[in-house]
């Protein structure tokens, strides 16, 4: 019972991925071009992370390192997108 579980779980997952290739592959294209949306993707995961680790374990490195890193993608999203 469980195992056919796991197998419904797993084709659900497989099912999802191959929409999301199918509907986006159409949109990326290997011509060297970053769109500035995946850097503003990139540094609000980074926030919420850094928000994660400090409420977890307060002001450490790792926490100035994520937050750091969201700064810069933020940085380069604005740079990218405005100038």
């Amino acid at each position: 019972m469980s195992n056919k579980k796991n197998l419904l779980f797993v084709g659900t997952i497989n099912d999802i991925a191959n929409l999301i290739t199918i509907k986006y592959s159409l949109l990326m294209g290997i011509d060297g071009v970053t769109e500035p949306i995946y850097f503003l993707i990139t540094s609000i995961g980074f926030i919420i992370l850094s928000f994660i680790q400090y409420k977890k374990t307060g002001t450490t490195l790792e926490t100035i390192y994520l937050s750091i890193l969201a700064v810069f993608f933020i940085v380069c999203f604005i740079i990218l997108n405005f100038y």
